[in-house]
C-alpha cells in the first residue's frame, strides 16, 4: 500500500514540475488522436448522410455491419494495417510502419465505423416534422441537409468526442503500426500515453505509470467537459 501512495506522490511531481518526458509522450498522444479524429470526422459525417438519406439495396445490412464493427478488436486493426504497410506489403514502400503517420492511419480506421454508425444515429434522431417542413417549403437537398446537420449537431460533436476518446484510449493498434519507439535513433518517436503506461508498468516505474494514467483521464475528461459546456450554450 506504501508502494502505490509512493507511487501517486511522485506522479504528482512529475506533472507539477512538467518533466520532459512525461510531457512529449501526452503531446503526441492529443496530436496523434486529434489528428485521426478529424481525419474521421472528414469521412464519417459525408458519408453517415449518404447512407442516412440513401435508398439502395442492402442499406440496412449496411448499417447492421458499421454497427457490429464498433466492437472490432484495436489488435485486428494493427494487423491488417500492419499486414498493408510493412515491408512485404502492397504499401511498404512508402515505409510508413512505425511512424506517427502509421498509427494515424490505424486509429483512423479504427474510429470510422463508430463514427458512421453514430452519425447515421443522430441524423435519424432528427424529429420528422423539421424534415417534412423542409420538404415542404421547396428546400433543395443542399439546404435539407444543412439544415438537418444544424438541428443533429449536438448528437454529431459528442460523436466526434466519442471518437476522440477511442482514439487516444487505444493500445492494440498503437504498438503493433507504431512499435512504441522512444529513442530517436529510430526515426520519429511513436511512444503515446497508452502504450507508454503498458510499458512502464511492466518495467515497474509505477510512478511514470500512475502520472500518465492521471494525464490520460484529465485529457478524456476535459474533452467531456468541454462538449457538455458546448451541448448547454
Amino acid at each position: 500500500m506504501y508502494e502505490i501512495i509512493e507511487g501517486f506522490v511522485e506522479a504528482a511531481r512529475l506533472i507539477v514540475t512538467l518533466d520532459p518526458d512525461v510531457m512529449a509522450i501526452a503531446a503526441r498522444s492529443i496530436v496523434i488522436s486529434l489528428t485521426a479524429t478529424i481525419l474521421a470526422t472528414l469521412l464519417a459525417i459525408p458519408l453517415g448522410a449518404a447512407i442516412n438519406f440513401g435508398t439502395f439495396p442492402g442499406r440496412k445490412s449496411l448499417i447492421n455491419l458499421i454497427q457490429t464493427l464498433y466492437s472490432l478488436p484495436t489488435v485486428i486493426v494493427g494487423l491488417l494495417i500492419f499486414l498493408l504497410i510493412s515491408r512485404v506489403g502492397p504499401f511498404g514502400s512508402l515505409r510508413l510502419l512505425f511512424t506517427p503517420t502509421a498509427m494515424v492511419i490505424a486509429q483512423t480506421v479504427l474510429i470510422l465505423p463508430i463514427m458512421t454508425g453514430l452519425t447515421i444515429s443522430a441524423l435519424s434522431g432528427v424529429d420528422p416534422v423539421v424534415r417534412d417542413t423542409l420538404y415542404s417549403l421547396g428546400a433543395t437537398r443542399l439546404q435539407f441537409l444543412v439544415n438537418i446537420m444544424k438541428e443533429a449537431r449536438f448528437a454529431i460533436l459528442a460523436t466526434v468526442a466519442v471518437g476522440f476518446g477511442r482514439a487516444i484510449s487505444e493500445v492494440g493498434a498503437a504498438i503493433l503500426v507504431g512499435g512504441n519507439i522512444a529513442a530517436s535513433s529510430f526515426g520519429s518517436s511513436t511512444r503515446v500515453l497508452t502504450t507508454a503506461i503498458s510499458l512502464e508498468t511492466s518495467m515497474g516505474n509505477i510512478p511514470e505509470s500512475i502520472a500518465l494514467g492521471i494525464i490520460l483521464l484529465a485529457i478524456a475528461l476535459g474533452v467531456n467537459l468541454a462538449i457538455t459546456t458546448v451541448q448547454h450554450r
